[in-house]
């Protein structure tokens, strides 16, 4: 399968099986994120593994909608590691952290599909309350979870996951 195949193919996985991922595949996944580009390569990523029955019940209680995953990636960057961009005068005190991390979780998403192992990439969380519930080093500023498991009998894309824009809508040559 093709790379772009493999993209298209991907869809947002809402309805998790229980079935518990193998840890070989699991390292499979984290070694993708750990092998990810980063900002001058300073790779400031920090990922915390949800498993325990008190770490999911500790991610559920943030708002994060785990659609009952059995394994959950919390990926982070330490705002101390992070390169920082002094010549942007338009985002002042500007750090790749963010994009970082979305470049990790990226790469892990797309290595789970790989494997079998299907994604949901959150987001409709408070950093806040994660750093507190999670009791999270302050320098470790929290940009995504990314579930991951096997899809259930009722697993199915959404509605809308393959429309898409014309290329001529989101590229300008200039």
């Amino acid at each position: 399968m093709t790379f772009l195949e493999l993209a298209k193919e991907r869809y947002s996985e809402r309805y998790f099986d229980s079935k518990p991922i193998e840890p070989e595949k699991l390292v499979l996944i984290l070694e993708a994120g750990r092998i990810a580009p980063t900002g001058c390569n300073y790779q400031p990523q920090r990922i915390y593994v949800i498993q325990s029955e008190n770490a999911m019940k500790k991610a559920v209680s943030t708002k994060a909608s785990l659609c009952g995953c059995p394994t959950a990636l919390l990926v982070c960057y330490d705002v101390n590691e992070v390169w920082k961009n002094p010549r942007d005068r338009y985002f002042e005190n500007y750090n790749c952290g963010e994009q970082d991390a979305s470049i990790v979780a990226a790469n892990m998403m797309y290595e789970a599909e790989e494997l079998g192992v299907h994604t949901l990439w959150i987001r409709g969380f408070d950093a806040k309350e994660v750093i507190d519930v999670f009791e999270l080093p302050e320098n470790h500023i929290p940009v995504m979870m990314l579930a991951l498991g096997y899809p259930s009998e009722n697993s199915h894309p959404a509605h809308l996951h393959g429309k898409r824009k014309a290329l001529e809508e989101t590229v300008k040559y200039i």
